[in-house]
């Protein structure tokens, strides 16, 4: 048929061929947009239709050279994508395939309201990738296991590496809200065995929960860790103002001896003399004890600083009580045995138990900063504190 390239002659074959497309007459069709693609005013929905048209007629070949001058048109048209990676694996071109299986899935990530159509074409999508993954995880494995490699602790950080490789976790960093100290190794979770002053202070657990039983009686004791406008999570506190279900009695707060509690805990402030606490003034030792109300969740946030590690000494820890996730890793609380981890890398904690959770807090010296820069750190934090103090003045 000769037509002419005027834009209604091509508006009523675009009719016709997305008509024929529709109606199940593929060969009509491809002959139909062949037809308006010969003008030269085609655009990426024409080479679209002609790429259907051919993968419906079998010719694979020009279905995919039609889909890639679409998607040189159009980089975006999810349509176009979905075609080429489904033309892609009937050639057998798996890899390429996946390729655009994941272009595809990343194109509608954030997406609401999908045609049903490109809902079918993400879920063939989700397949092939679920698929490749399985795959890929499988020969991994296997070929480690032949190596003789088995997961334990004694692997932590190569099987952290692995899940991370595998996808199965993502990667968090330091993010402190306060002060940022360069160069510190992002690690989560410190293991209690490279302190020497761990072991000391966990052989006072009984002492220390001795000391905790005889104040748990007395409610008054424990107040909010979170106060309205203390903004310790952010200035976001996401719920937890005034909350006593996360509750807190402080031995030190904010480099203060509360002296009307530390009187009732002389053997824990005993215990906690072999820690290397940071000493800042207004700032610096924080000491308490936690407590997490029973089907309680404390959300994920990040720490001030990342100059310091957090220490956490489970003191009351019921049945199935929960964990700490610091970035990517969980681990539970075990009465007597210390979790210590870096706050500035977002963490969270549950007390999925019926029970109260109780934990002994404090803060140390991170064991990579050198003598010398706590002292330069110490320097600045308070010069910046009295620089705050005097603003505030004014």
């Amino acid at each position: 048929m000769n037509i002419g390239n005027t834009d209604f002659q091509i508006q009523q074959l675009t009719q016709q061929a997305f008509s024929a497309l529709q109606s199940g007459q593929a060969s009509k069709a491809k002959s139909l947009f062949e037809q308006i693609i010969a003008t030269g005013k085609a655009d990426d929905s024409h080479w679209l239709g002609l790429a259907y048209s051919s993968s419906q007629t079998g010719d694979e070949a020009k279905a995919l050279a039609a889909v890639n001058k679409a998607l040189e048109l159009q980089p975006t048209n999810i349509r176009a994508v979905i075609l080429k990676a489904d033309s892609l694996a009937r050639l057998e071109k798996k890899a390429e395939s996946l390729k655009f299986y994941k272009y595809a899935l990343r194109l509608m990530a954030n997406a609401q309201n999908i045609p049903a159509d490109i809902q079918q074409g993400l879920a063939r999508a989700q397949t092939a990738c679920d698929r490749q993954k399985s795959e890929y995880r499988a020969f991994l494995m296997e070929k480690l296991a032949s190596g003789g490699y088995s997961p334990g602790a004694r692997n932590r950080r190569f099987q952290q590496s692995l899940e991370l490789a595998l996808g199965d976790k993502e990667i968090f960093f330091q993010q402190p809200r306060r002060f940022f100290y360069p160069g510190l190794p992002h690690i989560q979770f410190y293991e209690r065995e490279q302190f020497e002053w761990v072991a000391e202070i966990e052989a006072k657990t009984d002492e220390i929960r001795h000391e905790l039983t005889a104040v748990m009686g007395d409610s008054s004791r424990f107040s909010p860790y979170v106060k309205s406008g203390d903004a310790r999570l952010g200035q976001n506190n996401q719920g937890l103002d005034d909350n006593p279900d996360w509750g807190a009695l402080f031995l030190w707060d904010y480099g203060r001896l509360v002296t009307e509690n530390a009187a009732l805990f002389p053997m824990t402030l005993k215990a906690l003399e072999a820690a290397p606490l940071p000493r800042i003034a207004n700032q610096a030792p924080m000491a308490l004890f936690s407590k997490l109300a029973a089907e309680t969740t404390i959300p994920p946030h990040n720490g001030l600083l990342n100059t310091r590690l957090i220490c956490h000494l489970p003191i009351i820890v019921p049945e199935d009580c929960g964990a700490l996730r610091v970035g990517n890793e969980e681990r539970p609380w075990v009465e007597g045995e210390m979790l210590i981890f870096d706050d500035s890398i977002e963490h969270a904690a549950w007390n999925r138990s019926k029970h109260e959770r109780v934990i002994f807090l404090f803060e140390v010296w991170r064991p990579e900063i050198t003598a010398d820069e706590r002292e330069l750190i110490t320097a600045m934090l308070k010069a910046v504190a009295e620089y705050s103090e005097t603003r505030d003045g004014e």
